[in-house]
């Protein structure tokens, strides 16, 4: 009796890991690079008695784990936001702004650390409370929720399909969601350096912060 309970809670230990915490830990452990191209609907709540409203962008998206990625907005208006390893930038092509902030204090409890700029589960952890969510659309879920309390957002949620990494849901403080929807995923492909350097344009306005 007493080997069946053993064997009996460690299935339910196993099970509790099982499924989308399992998959983000495979994908963190697994995928040093990647690229894909990404659609992004952020919706308003409503408000004032207006219905909520919605805004679609696209682009793409390539990461150098632990702490280099890009994503390019192309549609419908064009922004840049790269993080070098030691500076977070935002780029503004119709504003010519370049927005500048030390990677180190922005990054880790950022959406972004659990994609992309994240060595291990432990330093997720560390900022993060993370638990298996109820599958969904035909993907596995992680619930992260930020542990600091300076923070305007309120919860993130990461979607596996087949041990692939396929979606971001953002929900801040002020009830904005956003969803990020991953499509052509390449995993593991060769990134030049220069691929995260980035240089404000002649001319541009920046601010750091």
């Amino acid at each position: 009796m007493k080997k069946i309970a053993i064997f009996l809670l460690a299935t339910c230990a196993y099970s509790a890991w099982a499924g989308g915490l399992e998959s983000l830990e495979s994908f963190i452990k697994s995928v040093k690079t990647g690229r894909a191209d990404f659609t992004q609907v952020v919706t308003s709540p409503a408000k004032d008695g207006q219905a909520a409203r919605s805004k679609t962008s696209s682009g793409t998206f390539e990461f150098a784990r632990p702490s280099r990625f890009k994503f390019i907005y192309k549609k419908p208006f064009e922004q840049t936001i790269v993080a070098d390893g030691q500076t977070l930038w935002l780029y503004d092509l119709d504003l010519n702004q370049v927005t500048a902030r030390k990677q180190a204090a922005t990054l880790d409890s950022t959406p972004a650390a659990l994609i992309a700029s994240a060595a291990d589960l432990k330093s997720l952890e560390a900022h993060f409370v993370l638990q298996n969510a109820a599958d969904q659309d035909g993907l596995e879920w992680v619930l992260a929720q930020p542990k600091g309390k300076d923070t305007s957002l309120q919860s993130v949620r990461v979607g596996f399909k087949g041990g692939e990494f396929s979606r971001l849901e953002i929900l801040d403080s002020f009830g904005q969601k956003s969803v990020m929807s991953f499509q052509s995923f390449q995993a593991n492909v060769p990134l030049a350096e220069v691929t995260f350097q980035f240089k404000p344009p002649a001319g541009a306005d920046v601010i750091r912060q």
